[in-house]
């Protein structure tokens, strides 16, 4: 999960929050100010429709590596086949029938007799046993980017590493407020050994947060994983709200690198708008592939999507359509909903996942788009679901 502010934050399924914490660059910023309008009592949830679709109305679908998506989907199966077949596919799912978990057990084992790469081969698995079910909300859809933030660091205090990244420490109760940032960036959290490492600046903390999850070089040429691990219980506070009432940097200049450059020659500034934010997110160590999505499956770069899983169930494949609102960047491809994120609310929002390193950051940290998504449903699952619509009317 992670934060979006152009997400929101990430790591095993939470990284998402801390993304609408943290909030740098444009879609991570927008997102992050759609959910400051959040009405303090419970909302009702917006209404979703859907409609049955053609594969001659997915733009594209011919022109994808099909093939690509299938590993995805694969490991998405992975965890599927841990429940028993009566269980529905995703319990947080509240709008919607996606069938249980038996109906799609059968699909799995098919899509794994697959022959690899293969797009020929995919694409005819996914037109005969998918229709493709457009989700449609009151407006197009909003779909942001976020990746796997990369950094220098160290395990020590030293040199030019000395911001640290805390594990949760042991006195923080789940769902109960916490110290606020302002706190734990003054120092109180110091002293008790909960430094997992250092960095160099606190930006670099605050895009760790944002993304959920991050690869930090250490001095002797090895690295570490960190995963988000749990937040202190406290609201998020749009960091682009702040900046925009601050005039700190005009809104067409908007970026990841001229927010991180405004914060670095604005230390002071920069640390008093960061800790108008009283979330703050803890991480740990993670030994092995990642990072890891909220279903518990790694991560796939340009094929996993975060979703909000209130009308999406994680493990369902997606045709996605989105074109950049202010960059020229189109994404027509078939991805699976893995991971959610707590700025990633409505039927049709996704936080695509772009991957590791300096290029994945570069394209996901300011990729804002609007678009719309088809759920791959299971035939059986979408021709019940149709019957059940015409049998209402």
């Amino acid at each position: 999960m992670h934060l979006a502010v152009n997400s929101v934050l990430r790591s095993g399924g939470r990284v998402r929050w801390a993304r609408a914490a943290a909030a740098l660059g444009f879609g991570l910023l927008l997102t992050a100010c759609g959910a400051q309008t959040r009405s303090a009592g419970p909302a009702k949830p917006p209404s979703v429709q859907t409609a049955s679709a053609g594969y001659s109305d997915l733009a594209g679908w011919s022109d994808d590596a099909v093939a690509a998506a299938v590993p995805v989907f694969l490991k998405s199966c992975a965890r599927i086949a841990t429940q028993p077949d009566h269980a529905p596919l995703d319990t947080a799912v509240r709008h919607g029938e996606f069938g249980k978990v038996g109906d799609w057990r059968p699909l799995c084992r098919q899509a794994a007799a697959l022959p690899a790469g293969d797009d020929r081969a995919a694409r005819q698995f996914f037109e005969a046993n998918f229709v493709p079910v457009a989700a449609q909300g009151a407006a197009a859809g909003t779909f942001t980017g976020y990746y796997e933030a990369e950094f220098q660091g160290s395990r020590v205090r030293d040199g030019r590493f000395q911001v640290p990244v805390y594990r949760k420490p042991s006195d923080l109760v789940s769902g109960r407020p916490y110290l606020d940032r302002a706190a734990i960036e003054n120092g109180a959290l110091g002293g008790r050994s909960l430094e997992v490492v250092w960095l160099e600046e606190p930006d670099d903390v605050l895009v760790l947060q944002t993304q959920g999850s991050g690869r930090i070089k250490l001095p002797d040429g090895s690295t570490v994983r960190l995963v988000y691990e749990a937040n202190n219980s406290r609201p998020t506070v749009s960091v682009f709200d702040l900046m925009q009432k601050s005039g700190a940097i005009p809104l067409a200049q908007f970026s990841n690198a001229a927010v991180r450059a405004w914060m670095r020659q604005n230390p002071e500034k920069a640390k008093a708008i960061r800790q108008q934010n009283p979330a703050y997110v803890f991480f740990k160590e993670h030994n092995g592939e990642g990072p890891i999505g909220a279903q518990g499956a790694v991560l796939t770069p340009e094929r996993s999507l975060a979703v909000d899983h209130k009308y999406v169930p994680l493990g369902v494949p997606l045709w996605l359509e989105a074109r950049g609102v202010y960059q020229p960047t189109s994404v027509k491809r078939l991805v699976v909903a893995q991971d959610t994120g707590d700025g990633i609310e409505g039927p049709v929002r996704g936080d695509y996942y772009w991957g590791s390193g300096a290029q994945a950051a570069a394209r996901g940290g300011d990729f804002y788009a609007s678009g719309r998504y088809y759920l791959m449903l299971p035939r059986k699952i979408a021709m019940a679901a149709a019957n059940r619509q015409l049998a209402s009317r």
